[in-house]
């Protein structure tokens, strides 16, 4: 919640003393109590306020109105002062403030808060709050100070605003009248809250300086302590005509102790040894300086001194690995930074003010202390290592996967464990499946690296048939592949073909070239010879199929071009030899009907002379 300070109706130029008298309507969780008689003329009601009535609560929870904590700082369950102001203008609070002094300047303050959003459904966003003070002497028929807020209009927050007026006593007067009076009008609006009603002293605005016209020495080393101070109070002479001093001082600038005898405008202090504050009492006359209803506090001068700092307590070494993110670290009190340097003295100063120091680097570094203010700095420096230690190095692989077959994956780095995408933790796997695997490595420093592994399967082969053309043969296959060919099982070749063969059992090798399992087809290749030359020089004299031994039936059966069989026989090892009845036939083509097992083969060959 925001607190705005106007000071339209004037507040003290000066210094002003201690709180005299304050009023932030207690606390708790139950509204009220009713205030005293004779304070107000308005209802009191434990409930929602109506026009011309009010609470003390801790909350406001009433009608379309901002719900507000009080404004007391560090309250828990503080109440404020709820109004919701009357018809008719006029007086609704009044406080008599007794124990003042006489011809001494008082400052009043309160806390002000529209309690009506500007987003309410009132016309014009609400009535505003409109409130005079007045300061009336205890006889009620002097007027002493008197000033008006002027309209405060709704806010879309709620909003603190803080009002005072500054007023003298009159001699003989030790007690006034405070008033509040509402200038609004009734109705949809003019709704507030007040708080922390102040009372002080106010008088002039008095400086403390030292002989280098220092306002405060913040931050001694205290092996350069200075052995004493001299200070001067200095006036304004905005309020007082004459002035008598009572200097004090203190170690926490909260409690402070009169110091015996010094009540010069001048004040030298003896060594000074530690952090210490220093303040003067101020009043026109003697006698109300030990009345703190009848005088006022200096400017407060400070003597920040501290001490070496012990050297910054060690974290702990640190090991990373590789690719991360780290450094070195320790720690220091508060009010303590630390400055990291890279030798043990001297050296290159490499980050101030942080109790962390991120390097990527390998090394030994060095912490030092130093106080937040005055700088100083420990007698030692605190070592702290970091070392990156190397991750595993892997080697991707890209692997072949016979079909039918398994293949052994492997890690292959010592001294680890291992996650592999199989959920296995061997150092090698072994899979029967293309895919992509992964293994995380990790290694004695707890380091990890990934290997990937891409497993392609290749298919065996598939001998479909063998096809063939006379003496040649071609190896033909049902799939494709970098497929090599053998007859033997030892000789490959890249082509399925085989030229000039003889007529036998052969068997069909096909592989990949990856070597993965062979396939092996055992076939007859028959071959019929296209002619024959029976001239007797015992060179191709006969007409014999080739491969046909391992048959068990066979037939053969020759015909002439008009269809007449001249020649038959099922002797596996017969041959013709171009005669028929005994005499040589004229050369000329030849038909055959050969029938090699369950095979028929039909064609014709020619017979030369």
């Amino acid at each position: 919640m925001a607190n705005d300070i106007h000071a339209q109706l004037g507040f003290c130029n000066g210094n002003s003393g201690d709180p005299i008298f304050t009023e932030n309507f207690g606390s708790g969780t139950t509204n009220g109590p009713a205030l005293s008689s004779g304070t107000t003329s308005y209802s009191y009601t434990s409930g929602q306020p109506i026009d011309g009535s009010y609470t003390i609560s801790s909350s406001t929870p009433y009608f379309d109105w901002f719900n507000i904590d009080d404004r007391t700082p560090g309250d828990t369950n503080g109440k404020a002062l709820i109004v919701n102001a009357s018809y008719t203008a006029g007086e609704f609070f009044r406080r008599t403030i007794d124990d003042l002094c006489e011809n001494t300047s008082y400052e009043f303050s309160s806390w002000l808060i529209n309690l009506l959003p500007s987003t309410s459904g009132c016309p014009n966003g609400g009535i505003p709050i409109n409130v005079k003070f007045q300061i009336w002497d205890n006889t009620d028929t002097n007027l002493l100070a008197s000033g008006d807020t002027g309209s405060i209009f709704g806010k879309t927050s709620p909003t603190w605003e803080q009002y005072g007026l500054v007023f003298q006593t009159l001699p003989g007067q030790t007690s006034v009248i405070l008033k509040m009076l509402n200038n609004g009008a009734g109705g949809c609006g003019n709704d507030l809250a007040i708080d922390d009603i102040v009372f002080r002293t106010c008088g002039d605005r008095t400086t403390l300086t030292d002989t280098a016209n220092n306002t405060n020495i913040l931050g001694v080393c205290k092996e350069n302590t200075p052995t004493s101070i001299e200070l001067t109070a200095t006036p304004d002479f905005s309020v007082y005509s004459t002035h008598a001093y009572q200097w004090q001082e203190s170690t926490d600038g909260i409690n402070w102790n009169n110091i015996i005898g010094e009540t010069n405008q001048k004040y030298t202090s003896p060594p000074i040894f530690g952090t210490t504050y220093y303040r003067a009492k101020v009043a026109e006359d003697a006698i109300n300086l030990s009345n703190p209803k009848c005088n006022t506090v200096s400017d407060v001068f400070q003597v920040i001194i501290e001490g070496k700092p012990n050297a910054p307590v060690h974290q702990g070494d640190v090991t990373l690995c590789a690719g991360e993110t780290g450094g070195v670290s320790a720690s220091v009190p508060n009010g303590i930074t630390i400055d990291w340097y890279d030798t043990p003295t001297g050296g290159n100063l490499l980050l101030a003010g942080n109790s962390f120091y991120e390097t990527k680097t390998n090394g030994t570094y060095y912490a030092e202390a130093v106080t937040k203010i005055a700088g100083c700095f420990s007698d030692t420096r605190t070592a702290v290592s970091i070392v990156y230690n190397d991750l595993p190095v892997l080697q991707d692989e890209k692997l072949i996967l016979c079909e039918g077959e398994a293949i052994v994956l492997s890690a292959n780095f010592p001294n680890a464990s291992y996650s592999w995408s199989t959920a296995e933790t061997s150092p090698q796997i072994s899979v029967d499946t293309p895919g992509t695997y992964t293994v995380k490595v990790t290694d004695m420093n707890a380091c990890s690296a990934t290997k990937t592994i891409e497993v392609t399967q290749i298919d065996k082969p598939i001998i479909q048939d063998i096809v063939s053309n006379h003496r040649d043969l071609t190896i033909l296959t049902k799939n494709s592949g970098n497929f090599e060919y053998s007859l033997n099982g030892f000789i490959y070749q890249d082509s399925p073909l085989f030229e000039n063969l003889k007529g036998g059992t052969y068997t069909a090798y096909v592989r990949e070239k990856d070597y993965c399992s062979i396939v092996q087809f055992p076939f007859t290749h028959i071959v019929i010879p296209k002619f024959f030359t029976p001239n007797g020089d015992n060179f191709n004299d006969n007409f014999k199929p080739e491969g046909i031994e391992t048959f068990a039936n066979f037939e053969i059966r020759i015909f002439d071009r008009t269809s007449k069989l001249i020649a038959q026989s099922k002797n596996k090892n017969y041959s013709w030899n171009g005669t028929y009845n005994g005499r040589p036939l004229p050369a000329s083509d030849y038909w055959y009907v050969l029938k090699v097992g369950e095979s028929l083969f039909k064609g014709h060959f020619a017979l030369k002379r």
